[in-house]
């Protein structure tokens, strides 16, 4: 059988198939980091935002789990950033380091446990005492 032009057979059809395929594979890769941003990757509810001379540290609560992320302000330049989160009677998980727009996500099994979160960027810090009991 034959096609009136050329490239316009089988092969044209399924590389038209497959370029499509990619692009919406790369659509769903390039939307995936800004739903990420905006929670900074952790999962569950905001729910206590601890201020920061320049940024916020952001908690936030699922139903088995507790997470915490320290955020500039004003993103760009890299600068020494600390977030912290500790279940009553367990140990800290920590992230620090020099970033440029977060610390974290840090995240620990709280389901029905108290936690303390702890957050610096530079020289300001800021620590929440224990919270959701």
């Amino acid at each position: 059988m034959g096609y009136g032009r050329k490239g316009r057979g089988r092969g044209a059809a399924s590389a038209r198939v497959l370029v499509a395929g990619l692009m919406l594979c790369a659509g769903g890769l390039l939307a995936a980091p800004a739903a990420h941003a905006a929670t900074g990757g952790c999962e569950g509810d905001l729910v206590r935002t601890l201020p920061l001379p320049t940024g916020e540290v952001r908690v936030y609560k699922s139903r088995t789990k507790a997470c915490a992320v320290t955020v500039a302000h004003d993103p760009g330049r890299r600068r020494a950033m600390a977030v912290s989160i500790q279940p009553r009677g367990g140990v800290p998980v920590r992230d620090a380091g020099q970033f440029t727009r977060y610390a974290g996500p840090v995240a620990v099994g709280a389901i029905t446990r108290c936690v303390y979160v702890k957050g610096s960027i530079e020289a300001g810090s800021v620590d929440s005492g224990w919270i959701l009991c």
